[in-house]
């Protein structure tokens, strides 16, 4: 999120239950025109009740420009964003946005693969509504819940027109009944692939995809800079190439946080390992990679600065 991006004053239209725990909210212009044009897969930051930005999926159709529609989850042992939004702000409210931004680009392609876990349908649901409006490509979804309570816009899914398109599983939080996807990424064929979800899901799909194009296999992930914290993460120093600067990383700190605070300017984006803007060259040190992003082949050369650490003492990158 950009300190230099103005913020759009709009209004909360719509507020409602979408499933248990989960809250959609309908965003329009106080004066009902039309917004900032997006594209499938964007996302907006809003400043909620408590003050702190926070990024949230758009989910509706990008051909709707009088409107924005995210869906949220409620985090109760999340950092306040999702309670504050949900339990504070009313319909009627002001609300201070920033315009839409996208890290997770649909690609042009004849055929479309989703993983969707959980709340992570957003993204997926806007691609969907863009390729059945555009008639752009073909589709198949996988979208994996614990129960029908916890599924976000089951009824639309469950409609007939998807049938044969969407496979809707819900696990009951038991991990042996969690669906098989080898299936489904054994073959990669022409497809692009994109996948949104808790951070388990989404590592076991690169797990499982380690034979595919890295081009043709997207991720979307929202963890905030330095949740990604281990319990055997430990403080290290990161040298930069050429200048001779060192500077310590703290636990709960990543490279990328430690490197703005003095002065260095990074590219970055999502700053959770999923969209490689803020890929670095690795010039010495052992890396616990930490990403969703990189290949094995390009691991011993490169490391997100987002959200790897160094696996000893001190690692060297070059800017």
């Amino acid at each position: 999120m950009s300190d230099d991006v103005e913020l759009m004053t709009l209004r909360i239209a719509q507020k409602q239950p979408a499933a248990q725990d989960i809250e959609f909210f309908e965003l329009r212009r106080p004066d009902d025109g039309d917004l900032p044009e997006f594209t499938p897969g964007a996302h907006l930051s809003l400043r909620v009740p408590n003050g702190e930005l926070r990024k949230y999926s758009l989910c509706n159709d990008p051909a709707e420009r009088d409107h924005y529609c995210i869906a949220v989850k409620r985090e109760t042992n999340g950092r306040g964003g999702s309670v504050s939004l949900i339990d504070h702000a009313k319909v009627g409210d002001d609300i201070q946005v920033e315009p839409p931004r996208n890290d997770f680009e649909l690609a042009k392609s004849p055929q479309y693969l989703f993983i969707a876990g959980g709340i992570g349908i957003t993204p997926i649901l806007s691609m969907i509504r863009h390729i059945r409006a555009t008639g752009e490509g073909r589709f198949k979804l996988f979208y994996l819940s614990r129960s029908p309570e916890m599924t976000a816009f089951l009824d639309e899914l469950k409609q007939p027109e998807f049938r044969g398109m969407v496979t809707i599983h819900h696990d009951g939080g038991n991990p042996d009944d969690a669906l098989d996807l080898w299936p489904v990424l054994e073959k990669p064929g022409a497809q692009h692939l994109y996948c949104c979800g808790p951070r388990a899901l989404m590592q076991a799909v690169r797990d499982m995809t380690g034979h595919w194009s890295t081009a043709k296999v997207h991720f979307e992930d929202f963890t905030p800079p330095g949740a990604m914290t281990k319990p055997e993460d430990k403080p290290f120093r990161v040298k930069v190439a050429g200048s001779g600067a060192s500077y310590e990383v703290p636990v709960g700190k990543t490279i990328l946080e430690v490197l703005r605070e003095n002065g260095h300017a990074v590219p970055s984006s999502c700053e959770s390992g999923t969209c490689g803007s803020c890929k670095t060259k690795l010039v010495e040190g052992e890396v616990d990679h930490r990403d969703l992003v990189l290949s094995d082949y390009e691991q011993p050369e490169n490391i997100m600065v987002c959200v790897s650490r160094a696996m000893g003492d001190e690692i060297t990158i070059d800017l």
